[in-house]
């Protein structure tokens, strides 16, 4: 038996393994058994589920007792008693079967649509009567109330039968030149046929008119499909009362509610062949589609995959088994197989052994399909010299690439790579040397940034294991957080132990600094001669470090005050060699372009603007307190406090020009017009 699975749904193949011959006596095929252990663990539901050739069709009788299958060659019937797990009977059949019906709950009443045109019936015994139709039939459907045969095949008139009465009744004449599949729905029965014209025609058997016409044809055709022609009706199939499925010869099937002319969804096999059955089950909402090449089971409301099957042979039929996970096809083989899928039901009564036998495969997980083969994509096929294989049977299409024999793939691995094992042996004793590497001595490893500051992590790592308080909780280490891990490997983080922040915040910081230098350089020294030796190096124990790093706060004090005056001296001499270097400096003389619109009054502006911009934050600042625009003094409290005047533009500077000016010429007017006034005044009184 094998398991297979897809989107974590088992799927177990009940006919898998090789059969025996049925000409090999009891004796030998016992012989067989203890020899062989796949013939021995092989599972054989129901004895000679088989055909000589091939098996076209299979249906399940409405009692669930007898499962009818039809076959070639010779053309025949086998019934299996699914009770006795063994064959009913075997009929052989002057034609080959298009396809049957079984009417009654057992295997009692059978009718067969042959080849041939002919119609014959099946009683209990044996052959019961022998009939035939105008033209070439190619499905045919049976109307319970009225006792009818409906048969549609070539022609563009449907066939019915009278059983009760025995004889022909007057045809339905239809619009399709030809119809190639038909269904009765269980609940109204209402009569559907679908055309070679991509359409499904539906009957009221009561009245014998047409109520209704689907064009699936056109409905197939998305924006996302690929058709060479045009799309006919395949496969037809009725759920309640107002859900109808359709199959297309182009490998689409559309779901309808028979209130709307529009498709629910249409689902895509992407494989470009007929639809040959399609099943509906109730207990999960799926649609079961089949055709020649893969069985599909997906969701009827959002279209979503649950499993696929893809059999070794060609499909020709799929039969449900009802109210269980068996699944039954009849193939292009011998052999029919049998699949078993837990998730869609329980195992049928007759079989209800096989619940026991999946519980007892999952609890102990054995070889699963393909666990023989190599997955393989195109490249690697190309590497190894393997791409003309594409296409033929040594390979298997499997999603972006394809199944081999693992046997084929270690002999043409060889032939491409005749030194894999010389490599294959160089990393087993790399990895032998690495485990006897991994017993010694092991030196700290330090990153590339900050590795004082990863040294002191260790080392307080360290005292954290070693310290005898219980109580203290194991706080995580920062190296081994993956949200500092950037601290100690992008070089933007390192830590600058030169500036004056850090200086003047961490005073005691460079005594414990200096002892961890020298412990670095040793470790440094170790890495680079190889040498092994103890992690840490002989000093001081921690204690005396932790007791000397203690120190009171007039020692603080005194060592606040020195970094202060190393910073000062540091800075007057760096002042002192900026200024060398700008003495040192020979100017130029430099051109200039005035752009339009601008006033040129002096070089010394421009130049002054542009060393300005070029000197430091700092020194600018100088150069404002200098010349009384921004004002520094310390506060009380240890912070420093700043003021400074904003500089006007030179747009507001013309403008308030603009303003003085105005505000003079208006003063003059003024004056002269009093002036002007005083002289008049004059002038009358004289007179």
């Amino acid at each position: 038996m094998q398991v297979s699975s897809l989107n974590e749904v088992k799927i177990y193949s009940l006919s898998a393994g090789r059969s025996l011959p049925e000409w090999l006596s009891d004796r030998k095929k016992r012989a067989l058994q203890k020899k062989d252990v796949d013939i021995r663990r092989r599972i054989e539901l129901i004895q000679d589920f088989e055909m000589p050739t091939v098996s076209t069709k299979i249906k399940v009788s409405r009692d669930g007792q007898y499962i009818v299958a039809v076959g070639t060659y010779k053309p025949r019937v086998r019934c299996f008693d699914t009770y006795q797990l063994s064959q009913k009977f075997e009929r052989c059949l002057d034609s080959e079967v298009v396809t049957f019906e079984i009417l009654s709950d057992d295997y009692s009443k059978i009718v067969f649509l042959q080849c041939g045109r002919f119609v014959e019936f099946h009683s209990q015994h044996g052959h019961y009567y022998k009939t035939r139709i105008p033209k070439f039939g190619r499905d045919f459907s049976y109307h319970y109330p009225s006792c009818d045969l409906y048969f549609v095949g070539a022609s563009s008139e449907v066939y019915r039968l009278n059983l009760e009465q025995g004889r022909f009744l007057n045809s339905l004449q239809t619009e399709a030149s030809e119809s190639n599949v038909c269904d009765i729905n269980p609940v109204h029965f209402l009569f559907a046929m679908g055309t070679a014209e991509g359409k499904v025609e539906c009957w009221d058997p009561r009245t014998r008119n047409r109520v209704g016409l689907l064009d699936c044809a056109l409905s197939s055709v998305t924006a996302d499909t690929e058709i060479e022609g045009l799309p006919s009706i395949s496969a037809l199939k009725f759920d309640g009362a107002l859900n109808m499925a359709v199959g297309t010869s182009t490998g689409q099937v559309l779901l309808y509610d028979l209130r709307s002319s529009n498709p629910l969804i249409v689902k895509d096999h992407h494989y470009g062949l007929p639809i040959k059955s399609i099943h509906f089950q109730h207990q999960l909402d799926l649609i079961i589609s089949a055709d020649s090449r893969i069985i599909k089971m997906w969701n009827r409301d959002t279209g979503k995959i649950f499993t696929s099957m893809e059999p070794e042979h060609d499909i020709n039929d799929v039969c449900l088994y009802p109210n269980s996970g068996m699944l039954m096809t009849a193939n292009e083989a011998p052999k029919m197989n049998i699949y078993y899928i837990p998730v869609l039901g329980p195992a049928p009564k007759w079989c209800s052994f096989l619940d026991n036998l999946t519980e007892e495969l999952e609890e102990n997980p054995e070889s699963t399909v393909y666990d023989d083969y190599k997955f393989v994509t195109r490249k690697d096929l190309e590497n190894l010299g393997l791409a003309h294989l594409i296409g033929s049977s040594l390979l298997r299409a499997y999603m972006h690439g394809f199944f081999m024999d693992i046997r084929l793939y270690h002999k043409a691995k060889t032939m491409a790579n005749p030194f894999a094992y010389e490599e294959y042996r160089r990393e087993k004793i790399r990895q032998k040397i690495e485990e006897t590497r991994a017993q010694r001595v092991q030196l700290k490893k330090l990153p590339k940034v900050n590795k004082e500051l990863a040294l002191k992590l260790m080392e307080e790592g360290e005292e954290q294991q070693f310290s005898r308080k219980r109580k203290q909780k194991n706080l995580p280490s920062l190296l081994k957080d993956d949200r500092f891990k950037v601290m100690f490997e992008n070089p933007d983080f390192q830590v600058d132990e030169q500036s004056e922040e850090f200086r003047l915040l961490n005073p005691l910081v460079s005594k414990i600094s200096e002892k961890r230098k020298r412990k670095l350089k040793i470790l440094e020294e170790l890495e680079a001669q190889g040498q092994e030796e103890e992690e840490e190096p002989e000093g001081k124990a921690s204690d005396a470090e932790s007791s000397e790093s203690s120190d009171d706060e007039k020692g603080w004090v005194e060592e606040v005050r020195k970094q202060r005056k190393l910073l000062r001296q540091e800075e007057k001499l760096k002042r002192q060699e900026r200024f060398k270097e700008d003495q040192q400096t020979l100017l130029k003389p430099q051109f200039f372009e005035i752009k339009e619109g601008e006033e040129f009054r002096s070089f010394k502006d421009s130049a002054k603007k542009q060393k300005l911009m070029k000197t430091t934050l700092e020194d600018r600042l100088k150069l404002e307190e200098k010349l009384g625009t921004l004002n520094v003094s310390d506060t009380t409290v240890g912070s420093k406090q700043a003021t400074f005047k904003l500089k006007k533009s030179e747009q507001q500077r013309k403008q308030n020009e603009a303003e003085k000016q105005h505000r003079q010429e208006r003063k003059t007017l003024r004056r002269s017009a009093n002036h002007l006034k005083s002289r008049r005044g004059r002038g009358r009184l004289f007179h």
